[in-house]
Order: structure tokens, then C-alpha cells, then sequence
């Protein structure tokens, strides 16, 4: 059984567009109708949040903005930082990096977020998270 669930950036800014698809509504009202909770992971806001910026998309800020009030909203924690950073250097050590090396490794802080929270993670790229976490593609996931 699913207990919580963890958004990253793609199924968060499906939610987050002003007028969302049928697909995911359905999906996200799904699970909080069986009691699963659905988190708002900060670095997933992070990146997403920017993105929005860059290309104007107010109104989407806003839904963005209207999800961390009406979900959980994870922060980031110095204690998930520091797993975060034991997964960045894991996964060099193990010849299995995700990003290069001076860039800022958001699927480890993601991970790391899922760890503390004992969640899932909902995701539209499985493959670098499932190394570290239970994570699905969004569409799979069910109560």
C-alpha cells in the first residue's frame, strides 16, 4: 500500500498548469481520496518554479503556488542535504553519476527528500531515481 507520494517536476507541473489535463486530475484525486499523501517536494518546486519564471507562465505560478498550500510541502533540511550528498558521491563511486559533476544534482536531493519522507517517488523519469528510492512513472502509481 501507498502511504505518500512524492511529485517531481513533471507530474508537479501537470498539476501546476492552469487548466490540467483529465488524466492527472483524476489521478491525483484518486490517491487523496484513498488517504495517500501527496508531497510537494521543495527542489521539485525549485525546478519547476524556475522554469515557469524564465518563460512567464504566471498563472501557472499561481496554481504552483495554490498546490504547496493545499498539499504537503516538503523543505529541504540540512539532514537531507547531507543524504543527498552521500547519494551524489555513491553514485560516482560506483561509476553511475546522473548529472556532471559541477552541477547541482536535483534527483539526489529528490531522493533524498523521499528517503526522509518515506515516499515514493511519482516521476515521468524512473531510471536515475530507482536507484535510490521506490520510484514510478506517475501513471502506475495507484493506491
Amino acid at each position: 500500500m501507498v502511504n505518500a507520494v512524492l511529485l517531481d517536476t513533471g507530474p508537479l507541473g501537470r498539476l501546476a498548469h492552469p487548466k490540467p489535463k483529465a488524466d492527472v486530475l483524476a489521478w491525483s484525486a484518486g490517491l487523496i481520496g484513498a488517504g495517500v499523501t501527496l508531497m510537494v517536494p521543495e527542489v521539485a518546486d525549485y525546478e519547476l518554479r524556475r522554469n515557469l519564471i524564465l518563460t512567464g507562465l504566471h498563472a501557472s505560478i499561481a496554481e504552483l503556488d495554490r498546490l504547496k498550500a493545499a498539499l504537503v510541502y516538503a523543505p529541504i533540511t540540512t539532514p537531507t542535504m547531507l543524504k543527498a550528498a552521500e547519494l551524489w558521491a555513491d553514485a560516482r563511486l560506483s561509476g553511475h553519476p546522473t548529472v556532471d559533476p559541477r552541477e547541482l544534482d536535483c534527483d539526489v536531493i529528490l531522493a533524498a527528500q523521499a528517503l526522509a519522507a518515506g515516499a515514493i517517488v511519482a516521476t515521468e523519469n524512473v531510471g536515475h531515481l530507482s536507484r535510490y528510492v521506490t520510484a514510478r512513472d506517475w501513471r502506475f502509481i495507484t493506491p
